[in-house]
């Protein structure tokens, strides 16, 4: 399988840690310099925005894809290549899913926390085999990790669930780690 389009998870938020933004920026160049798509939630706000105008001020192409009643709330981002504007959560989830060969979570809040996990839980049930990756910024996802490790430790998952993402600490290493699991 090749590397089309990678879908971003990410703050609406810009965060405390002006190292978040960078990153953001730098990724989406990276995305744009190597030919892969940006699929993300279609708000010009925070991390989204960030990632979004990198990926477009480098020539690369962005799927923005936003429910109707966020269009306000995440300031709909109107200059992307495509966009999307569903009518409910799920559907902006599945479109994002299906636009999609991996799934990379940048630092965020529950939207993103909930977001990966979900792809996670496809991918634990056979659901899809895509690369998931934690761009782990400053130990962002640490608590994260270690919450899976508990998960494993206290046998609610098996091992396996390890196997199902990868973390990275900073962004050069994502399109590397994505391609390593095609």
């Amino acid at each position: 399988m090749s590397l089309s389009n990678v879908c971003v998870y990410c703050g609406s938020s810009i965060g405390n840690e002006p190292a978040f933004e960078e990153a953001a920026d730098r990724f989406g160049q990276i995305l744009a310099r190597s030919g892969v798509g940006l699929v993300y939630g279609g708000g010009g706000i925070g991390l989204m925005g960030v990632i979004a105008r990198a990926v477009l001020r480098e020539g690369g192409h962005v799927t923005g894809i936003i429910p109707e009643f966020l269009q306000q709330r995440e300031i709909r981002f109107d200059d992307v290549s495509e966009l999307v504007v569903t009518a409910t959560m799920h559907e902006r989830k599945q479109r994002m899913f299906e636009k999609s060969d991996a799934f990379v979570a940048l630092p965020g809040g529950i939207g993103t926390l909930e977001e990966t996990v979900e792809m996670m839980t496809w991918a634990q049930l056979e659901r899809h085999s895509h690369p998931i990756v934690l761009a782990n910024l400053q130990g962002f996802w640490d608590p994260l990790v270690q919450l899976f490790d508990h998960f494993i430790e206290r046998k609610f998952t098996h091992d396996h669930l390890r196997s199902l993402y990868s973390v990275v600490d900073n962004v050069e290493d994502i399109l590397p780690r994505i391609e390593a699991k095609l």
